[in-house]
């Protein structure tokens, strides 16, 4: 299927869903209300309702400090909320740890990427496979068991690095690689488990520019497989150029979501990065002209 038929099939999945924060939507793989999550005094996250339509680019986006890292690592089991319930695919997440949500279907990625850097590439695909024979006991007492499987992972792992374009570098060390090079490779295993949903912690931070458009057709062709994709991101080209639902945090708070189109003339967004006030007609940029010219 072609990116612009998947595109217009998700723009169809949310036709008619009202952009305020909290909406249900027509089919969520992802499910979380009521959670919250504070460190001594300050509230991270405060997040009443929030649903991911299965299917689509949804970025979650937020001024600094807002709490979407945060958010990220609550629902993937890399942090512990003070309250709150979430569920993925209608299966009930809370308590479980990283790996174990992993294996669930909804792996996540990194804004400061995990690869082991003393291991060669082709070793930090294989150790993401899952169910692995080798691992257990009396699988390892068993080579011809855990070597057909190794080779069928192995042949799964060289065919993500070609698509990702790393199969030239499968016998390097991880360490080597450039930062958008980690990037692309942390995408590459966390598809080692076959998951349903992929979730990307700011995915462009400190990529070279010549592989921004790499990436972005990578995310793109997620999707286009029936993956869903939330991602955190900064740049807002990147972000109404491929979303197709935009959720805004602001204090830990979703204040608003909808289409590109929704959130790019918000209020509540505007004011969120800009500050309440910023320079329009009729609020401070004018009252600031005014006062100068009295005096």
């Amino acid at each position: 299927m072609s990116s612009e038929a998947s595109a217009a099939q998700a723009a169809d999945r949310m036709a008619g869903v009202e952009p305020v924060p909290g909406v249900p939507k027509p089919d969520p793989i992802l499910k979380a209300t009521g959670v919250r999550r504070t460190f001594g005094g300050l509230t991270a996250v405060d997040v009443e309702h929030l649903e991911v339509q299965r299917g689509t680019i949804t970025a979650l986006i937020g001024p600094n400090g807002a709490g979407k890292s945060t958010l990220f690592n609550l629902l993937t089991g890399f942090d512990r909320v003070d309250a709150g319930e979430w569920s993925f695919e209608g299966r009930r997440l809370n308590g479980l740890g990283g790996h174990r949500v992993a294996r669930q279907g909804m792996v996540r990625t990194f804004q400061l990427t995990k690869a082991l850097t003393r291991l060669t590439v082709l070793d930090n695909m294989l150790l993401a496979a899952p169910g692995q024979v080798g691992e257990r006991f009396l699988g390892a007492l068993y080579p011809p068991a855990w070597r057909r499987q190794e080779a069928v992972q192995r042949e799964r792992a060289m065919d993500l690095l070609r698509r990702f374009k790393l199969d030239a570098k499968k016998d390097d060390l991880a360490g080597s690689l450039s930062g958008g090079q980690r990037k692309l490779l942390e995408m590459a295993r966390s598809l080692m488990v076959n998951p349903s949903m992929v979730m990307l912690d700011e995915p462009m931070a400190g990529v070279n520019p010549a592989l921004v458009q790499s990436l972005l057709g990578h995310i793109t062709a997620l999707r286009d497989e029936g993956m869903t994709v939330l991602f955190v991101e900064h740049d807002m080209d990147v972000i109404m150029g491929i979303s197709d639902w935009i959720v805004v945090l602001a204090q830990g708070q979703v204040i608003a979501e909808g289409r590109p189109e929704d959130i790019r003339s918000d209020e509540r967004v505007i004011d969120a990065y800009l500050g309440t006030q910023h320079d329009e007609p009729g609020r401070g940029g004018e009252a600031a002209r005014d006062a100068e010219e009295e005096a």
